[in-house]
């Protein structure tokens, strides 16, 4: 009998120790899969402050672009203009029709010519004063996904080094709870937690909750008396917490023999009834 109840005890030692061991996995994987994410969030704030710069140098090339053009646009308007004022002098000059005609087609191209260059000319300022504004706006950008990249930064690098303060903790505990489990039954937790992410699963209402299966009845009973088991859908080890199981409803209260479908007739005091003075 004692050898039964130190088993027993063992057991119970060994469960309790494997639920805290796969409770410290879980957070373990946990902070890695943080630990991985964190770059992300400076890579992501890097893409965007770099689409920002893109948008400030493109907006700077069409700036440059359009300055270019409007310093063309000036020179050919200034010469045909120039032009025109000479055909209007030689107009006085001319003797023959040949030669008015001449100096008339001449003078109405440069004018015609010079309106359609400044008609140019006043679409590139506009396009310009487009570019100057998404130049501006893209600069205002900049300058504020700087300082949230910078934040982030300082962010990740807070929580990467409480993230290694975590998992050194965590490991420590670990290797403290590792030696006090049973080798074999050590080797299956192991092996499932790699491929089904958890080895140990809790027993509720006769069902697995690492995959919702049922049980067998004879397995059920195997548990609540404190054994061990597996799994026989996921493998994972199962185990039964009497802390966990609700309590049973209270029982009805039983009506006394012979009363049932019968009503209780309630006692009326009469006058002539002497206890009621």
């Amino acid at each position: 009998m004692p050898d039964a109840v130190d088993s027993i005890t063992r057991m119970e030692a060994q469960i309790a120790n494997l639920v805290k061991l796969q409770a410290v996995e879980l957070e373990r994987a946990r902070l890695t899969q943080e630990a991985n994410a964190l770059p992300a969030e400076i890579a992501g704030a890097q893409v965007l402050l770099t689409a920002a710069g893109r948008q400030a140098a493109k907006a700077e090339a069409a700036l440059v672009v359009e300055d270019t053009l409007r310093t063309r646009l000036e020179r050919e308007i200034d010469a045909h203009r120039k032009k025109a004022t000479r055909l209007r002098a030689q107009q006085d000059s001319v003797t023959t029709p040949a030669q008015v005609e001449a100096v008339e087609h001449e003078l109405v191209f440069s004018e015609a010519e010079a309106e359609r260059l400044e008609g140019e000319e006043l679409a590139g300022m506009e396009r310009s004063e487009a570019q100057e504004a998404t130049l501006v706006a893209a600069r205002i950008q900049i300058e504020s996904l700087t300082l949230a990249l910078d934040r982030i930064r300082q962010r990740v690098a807070l929580r990467q080094s409480e993230n290694k303060g975590e998992q050194a903790r965590l490991d420590v505990e670990r290797e403290a709870l590792r030696p006090l489990i049973d080798p074999g039954v050590l080797h299956h937790f192991d092996r499932l937690c790699i491929s089904r992410g958890t080895g140990l699963a809790r027993v509720e209402n006769m069902r697995c909750t690492g995959c919702s299966m049922g049980i067998r009845p004879q397995t059920w009973n195997q548990l609540r008396e404190g054994e061990l088991l597996s799994c026989d859908s996921c493998s994972r080890l199962l185990y039964w917490d009497p802390a966990m199981t609700p309590a049973p409803d209270p029982e009805p209260e039983q009506k006394p023999k012979g009363s049932a479908g019968r009503a209780i007739r309630k006692k009326h005091a009469s006058p002539a009834d002497p206890d009621e003075d």
